[in-house]
């Protein structure tokens, strides 16, 4: 079952890098390039509804319905996208296999829920962490070899065949385990919940567009935002409220932090301090291995907690204060090496720990639910991110100062409210 469970993710994620990687041959080759965005878009609000929907479908009736709901969307979706004649039907299949994989992603936290007894669940959202690093460490590469030997339509047709593969180890795996049957009790407004799904993603979406074009989208996006967000997340989330609110707000934090950062650092490397992309490329690997490697540690639980939220948030806070210091010409190029390695082992700590701790906060019959929410704040907190700091890295000309400055806010807010995340502190070591 494990096995199962760690392939599904690994599959779910290693397409989420392959696809940002084979677009732009896809584009050309297909003769839509004017609707390359929303490839990217389209699957993101579709995979809010996903994770709005699953969460609460996964309380109600147990997780094996939309978990095998979403591993046949998420391959039916990839196969709609690898025999795609034209742009439009890549798009509708991005579609379904961005709803299929936040189907498959948060049924995967309630199944971990009901069957893994709670002194494994560290281990085994350490494993779920590293299956998404390491497609990114590995992915460019298979990729670009598919693409350039054979035809970009194999990035996605043979995922297919690989998830066969990974759902019949899960099918065997969870035979005779005690997930059919929800614990949730019907709660009414379900599909307004799924309708404020929709206008978070299309809000969202806004804001991804107006980042780079008229600054009224930005600023509308927000606005809805506002208003929706609140809606699918546990109350107090915005105001970092102790519990889960404060798990919530901290991921969002965390990762907003992380991605706005990831997205100019190849940018301000190869145009500022004129390293190749493979250069570039190699400082954001040392921050996946290291990620992997913090992984593994909290899986071992050699910190408390409370540990790592706290040392994870400074290490984050600290790798994007030095890798923003490179900006600047009297820098020592050499220093983005480190400084990503330090950002990565932080994350590394903060974002398995926080899905330990949704588990561990959860009512039974409310994992679903609360998974969806992390996980939506999560997604939404880092387009906001990205959006914004892309608006003020235009609005201040090639503004990388700009962009760091504003993640390190959101890191040291982090840190802040990091112990608003746990029960109680606790001793700094549960075992030597």
């Amino acid at each position: 079952m494990t096995a199962g469970l760690v392939a599904m993710v690994s599959l779910v994620a290693f397409e989420y890098v392959a696809v940002a990687i084979a677009m732009p041959v896809v584009a050309a080759d297909l003769g839509g390039i004017e609707l390359y965005g929303l490839a990217f878009s389209g699957a993101m609000a579709a995979g809010v509804v996903g994770t709005v929907l699953g969460g609460r479908w996964a309380d109600l009736r147990g997780p094996l319905a939309p978990l095998w709901t979403g591993v046949a969307a998420f391959a039916a979706g990839l196969i709609m996208a690898g025999t795609a004649p034209y742009m439009e039907v890549l798009i509708a299949g991005r579609l379904v296999q961005g709803f299929g994989g936040a189907l498959v992603n948060v049924a995967l936290y309630v199944v971990v829920a009901r069957v893994y007894p709670e002194e494994l669940h560290p281990k085994i959202f350490s494993l779920f962490a590293t299956a998404w690093v390491v497609p990114s460490m590995v992915g460019p590469g298979i990729v670009g070899v598919i693409v350039e030997v054979w035809d970009w339509r194999w990035v996605f047709l043979l995922v297919p065949f690989l998830t066969v593969v990974g759902g019949l180890l899960l099918w065997r795996g969870l035979a005779g385990q005690p997930v059919r049957g929800g614990q949730g009790t019907p709660a009414p407004g379900l599909l307004a919940m799924v309708g404020w799904a929709a206008v978070t993603a299309v809000a969202a979406g806004l804001m991804q567009y107006g980042s780079n074009g008229p600054v009224v989208l930005l600023v509308i996006g927000l606005a809805i935002l506002a208003v929706a967000l609140p809606r699918l997340l546990p109350a107090g989330t915005l105001k970092a409220a102790r519990g889960l609110p404060a798990v919530v707000a901290l991921r969002g934090l965390a990762t907003g932090a992380l991605f706005a950062t990831e997205v100019i650092i190849p940018l301000m490397l190869i145009q500022e301090r004129g390293l190749s992309p493979l250069w570039a490329g190699i400082a954001l690997t040392g921050g996946a291995v290291t990620w992997s490697f913090a992984s593994w540690l909290q899986g071992r639980e050699v910190f408390s907690q409370i540990t790592n939220l706290r040392l994870g948030s400074a290490m984050l806070a600290a790798g994007v204060l030095l890798m923003g210091a490179v900006t600047f010409a009297a820098v020592p190029v050499a220093l983005a090496y480190p400084s990503w390695i330090v950002a990565g082992f932080g994350m590394g700590l903060i974002y398995p720990t926080l899905s330990v701790l949704t588990l561990e906060l959860s009512e039974p019959g409310e994992e679903g639910v609360n998974s969806s929410a992390l996980q939506v704040g999560e997604a939404v907190f880092s387009v906001v991110a990205v959006a914004v700091t892309s608006a003020l890295f235009t609005a201040v000309g090639s503004g990388y100062w700009a962009v760091f400055a504003a993640a390190l806010v959101m890191a040291l807010a982090g840190l802040a409210i990091a112990p608003r995340a746990v029960r109680s502190a606790v001793p700094a070591f549960r075992r030597a």
